[in-house]
C-alpha cells in the first residue's frame, strides 16, 4: 500500500480484508518524527488522522479564529490586557506559519429590528426590566465593534460579523473553511463561557476539529468559563491546548 511518504511501521493490527485495519506509522519531517494513525478499508480510500498538535497545526489544515476581540468588549472585561497580549503572540506564530487567520465581530441590530429576542437579550445584558432603555452596543462602524488595536487585522485577514454567540450561526466561516479545504480551527478571544464554547460546540457538530487556546480566552466569571473548560473536556471533541504548546507545535512545522 503507498500513502505518498516514506514510513516505518510502529504497529499494525490484523482484520479481514472487509475491517477497519490500524496501522500507526512514525514520518521523518524537518528532523521530527510525527506519529500518525492511518484507517483503512478495502472499499475505502486510505485516512490519514493526525494524532499530535503540530499535526493539526499545518497551513493546510487548520485556520486560528479570534473571537469577538474588539474594543466594547475587551473593555468589559477584566484581565483583557494580558488575552491580548497572548493573542498577539499566537497570531505573529500563526503569521509566521503561514496559516489563516479569521476575525469575528459581534453586532447589535439597530433598535428597529430588535425583535423580542434581542431585546430580551438585550435587557437580560444590559440588567434592565424596561425595554425602553435598552440601547444596541455593538452597531455597525462604532467604536465597540472595531477590533483592538493590537491585534488590528492585515489585508490577507477573514474578518466577518455575526449576531448571535457561535460563530458559525448565519456566518460565512463554514464556507471559507469548506473552500479551503481546512478541517480543523485554532480559537482564542473573548468571552469563554458566552460564545467560545458555543463555537467550539458548533464547530464539532459539523464535523470540523475545534483547538481550543484555553489561556488565550478571557471571561467575564471564572467559574463559569472553567465549567465550559471542563464541558469541552468531557465531550472529547475539542483539542484543548494552551499559548505555548500552540506555538512551540507551530514552531517546530516552520
Amino acid at each position: 500500500m503507498s500513502l505518498g511518504h516514506s514510513r516505518r511501521p510502529f504497529a499494525a493490527k490484523s482484520g479481514s480484508s472487509r475491517t477497519t485495519a490500524s496501522l500507526v506509522f512514525a514520518r521523518q519531517r524537518d528532523g521530527h518524527i510525527l506519529k500518525e494513525i492511518v484507517n483503512h478499508r478495502e472499499d475505502f480510500m486510505p485516512m490519514i488522522i493526525p494524532t499530535t498538535l503540530a499535526d493539526w497545526l499545518s497551513a493546510d489544515r487548520t485556520a486560528l479564529l479570534v473571537y469577538d476581540m474588539q474594543i466594547g468588549i475587551a473593555r468589559q472585561v477584566k484581565g483583557s490586557e494580558d488575552t491580548v497580549r497572548h493573542i498577539a503572540q499566537i497570531v505573529a506564530a500563526a503569521r509566521n506559519a503561514g496559516i489563516r487567520i479569521a476575525f469575528c465581530r459581534h453586532l447589535s441590530l439597530p433598535k428597529p429590528w430588535m425583535g423580542l429576542f434581542a431585546t430580551r437579550m438585550a435587557m437580560a445584558w444590559q440588567r434592565t426590566d424596561d425595554p425602553g432603555k435598552v440601547r444596541p452596543w455593538f452597531l455597525r462602524d462604532t467604536e465597540a465593534v472595531s477590533i483592538v488595536p493590537e491585534l488590528r487585522p492585515q489585508e490577507q485577514d477573514f474578518v466577518f460579523d455575526k449576531l448571535g454567540m457561535s460563530a458559525f450561526e448565519g456566518t460565512p466561516l463554514e464556507l471559507a473553511l469548506r473552500d479551503a479545504g481546512l478541517s480543523s480551527l485554532a480559537i482564542c478571544g473573548i468571552a469563554m463561557e458566552i460564545g467560545i464554547e458555543p463555537t467550539c460546540r458548533h464547530a464539532a457538530d459539523l464535523g470540523i476539529v475545534p483547538i481550543l487556546i484555553e489561556d488565550a480566552c478571557g471571561h467575564g466569571d471564572a467559574e463559569a468559563a472553567k465549567q465550559s473548560v471542563d464541558t469541552l473536556r468531557f465531550h472529547g471533541d475539542t483539542v484543548v491546548t494552551n499559548r505555548d504548546e500552540f506555538i512551540s507545535a507551530i514552531s517546530r512545522r516552520i
